[in-house]
């Protein structure tokens, strides 16, 4: 006579979570008091001449959603076409953040190389708020168009300034004490209930708002995930698979 098997829900260990991903249009009024920014709150994220701006005013995990939205769209498409489906898309960890945003040079502070902002020529090498904080100097005063500037070594544009990047991965001060060189991928699904400090994430490149510090490659700060910033946005990456 057999044992019986005890049946366990497993429905108490998902967690479902409906997120609508449309970014915050109030984000440039309410990030800025005392600047007339409404011309960017009612054309910034609909008129044509933005259309090759970088997204922002997105949260943490309306970025996450998004990624999702766009792994089953896509996956939906190559299974349409009798193709094998593709890697999830993701946001990059802060580890794959700083080295694609490296380019290859190691040993150098910015994507570009080298310890200054400007090249040879005195012109600024990326959109960020130059010298006394003269945001025009650079030739931008808010966000540019993506790929204003030259690409590192790898050929990805703006990887430092435009508008800093949400990251994977949850913050804190002193994660690289605890972390592993195997496993540099430090995570936490922050609850509703949980105190601020364990709802921080990554955030990594500086923006056109933000001093020549936090354009650096190895500077790392934070947004609470829930927060939508008219200086933050995300790019997707996803795993290679290999291949021809």
């Amino acid at each position: 006579m057999g044992v019986p098997v005890k049946v366990i829900d497993r429905s108490s260990f998902i967690m479902r979570d409906k997120v609508n991903v449309y970014p915050d249009t109030l984000c440039w009024i309410s990030d800025f008091s005392y600047a007339y920014n409404e011309p960017y709150t009612t054309t910034y994220f609909w008129h044509p001449s933005y259309d090759n701006y970088p997204v922002v005013g997105v949260t943490w995990k309306q970025a996450s959603a998004f990624s999702i939205w766009r792994t089953q769209t896509f996956n939906k498409y190559l299974l349409s076409q009798g193709l094998s489906g593709s890697n999830d898309y993701r946001l990059p960890t802060e580890a794959e953040w700083e080295y694609a945003s490296r380019g290859g040079l190691d040993h150098s502070m910015y994507p570009w190389g080298g310890p200054y902002t400007r090249n040879a020529e005195g012109c600024f090498l990326a959109n960020f708020k130059p010298l006394r904080g003269n945001l025009v100097d650079d030739g931008g005063f808010i966000s540019l168009v993506v790929g204003s500037y030259e690409p590192n070594d790898y050929g990805i544009y703006d990887m430092s300034g435009n508008v800093s990047e949400w990251t994977a991965n949850a913050y804190d001060e002193s994660a690289y004490s605890f972390m592993h060189d195997m496993n540099s991928d430090y995570k936490y699904n922050s609850k509703p209930n949980d105190p601020p400090a364990l709802k921080r994430k990554v955030i990594r490149g500086g923006s056109w708002k933000d001093i020549g510090y936090f354009l650096q490659v190895g500077t790392r700060t934070f947004e609470y995930q829930d927060t939508a910033k008219s200086y933050i946005g995300f790019r997707c990456v996803k795993s290679y698979l290999g291949g021809k």
